[in-house]
């Protein structure tokens, strides 16, 4: 049995016996892959590698300047492939087991100023042709709900026609969570969807309006993809004067927390419209609250003024 094959029932089994997403089912492809094309240049076969061969590839990766966090992920991703491969009686032992993960520090969101999100929104505003208002809309939404670029791109037309000031979100696990929608991102979205009808096929054009994909795309998936939507961004950052390198939908979602927490909101509050299950994922942001209620402290405290 080939590794490729391999891969490939490991693949298939993720998905029927854990229930494993599209999205974590083409992370744990691009890993194995790569992987296998590692060892193939040495004339070495996965399912034969060795702890040594491995430590090999971890250095491999960080060569090429890859975070500790992603070559984490691969680490894990050479976890569960090994395992499989025990329960399949194709190995004895998982060579991974002896392998340290990387050392990864707490690293703090990348964000951006409200200046620049103010800056991006207005540039947005300026193009009011079928292509400017849907990426008006994605802005405004992203910035708005702090959703995932996934779950943005995902949603339903019916999702956003049940209250005009909520979206019904269906995120990881999923679960659905109501999210406040803006008066500014309503209107942009609104006016995005008079023209939705723009980026049908023409047997879709045909249907229900108010069904199907809220983005549509006549790719594979029916809608637009993540990877579009990055491209978009980054090219509206370019027109804004923004670095490219500072902008993609993640660094929205993070904008979107940083600057709720900045001007008074609590953790909890932002922990339920991330959709995070555990607070200690939203406790990244506490840096803002510190440096907040540092200045709070400062400005207001009788004995912090010298006199």
């Amino acid at each position: 049995m080939s590794g490729g094959t391999q891969i490939t029932l490991f693949l298939e089994m993720m998905a029927a016996e854990r229930g494993a997403s599209l999205n974590t089912l083409q992370a744990y492809q691009r890993d194995l892959v790569r992987f296998a094309d590692f060892l193939k240049a040495l004339g070495l076969k996965p399912e034969r590698a060795k702890p040594s061969d491995i430590r090999n590839y971890l250095e491999d990766l960080t060569a090429e300047d890859l975070s500790p966090r992603t070559q984490a992920r691969h680490l894990s991703s050479l976890k569960q492939y090994f395992l499989f491969l025990m329960e399949e009686g194709l190995r004895r032992d998982n060579p991974v087991a002896e392998i340290d993960a990387p050392k990864m520090g707490q690293s703090l969101p990348k964000f951006l100023s409200v200046a620049d999100t103010e800056k991006l929104l207005e540039t947005a505003r300026d193009v009011q042709d079928k292509e400017g208002l849907r990426l008006h809309a994605l802005v405004e939404i992203l910035y708005a709900t702090g959703l995932r670029v996934t779950e943005l791109v995902s949603l339903k037309v019916s999702q956003t026609q049940r209250d005009p000031r909520i979206l019904t979100v269906r995120g990881k696990g999923n679960k659905e969570r109501l999210v406040p929608l803006s008066p500014t991102a309503r209107e942009a979205l609104d006016s995005y969807i008079e023209l939705r009808w723009n980026f049908l096929s023409a047997s879709d054009q045909k249907q229900n309006q108010d069904a199907g994909w809220l983005f549509p795309s006549r790719g594979a998936s029916g809608y637009l993809t993540r990877h579009r939507v990055g491209q978009l961004l980054k090219e509206l950052a370019i027109r804004s004067g923004i670095d490219p390198k500072k902008i993609s939908p993640h660094i929205l979602r993070h904008a979107f927390a940083t600057h709720l927490l900045e001007n008074g909101a609590d953790l909890r509050s932002v922990q339920k419209m991330l959709g995070h299950s555990d607070i200690s994922t939203t406790q990244i942001y506490t840096h803002v609250l510190q440096d907040r209620l540092q200045r709070l402290v400062l400005d207001h405290h009788p004995l912090s003024t010298k006199v």
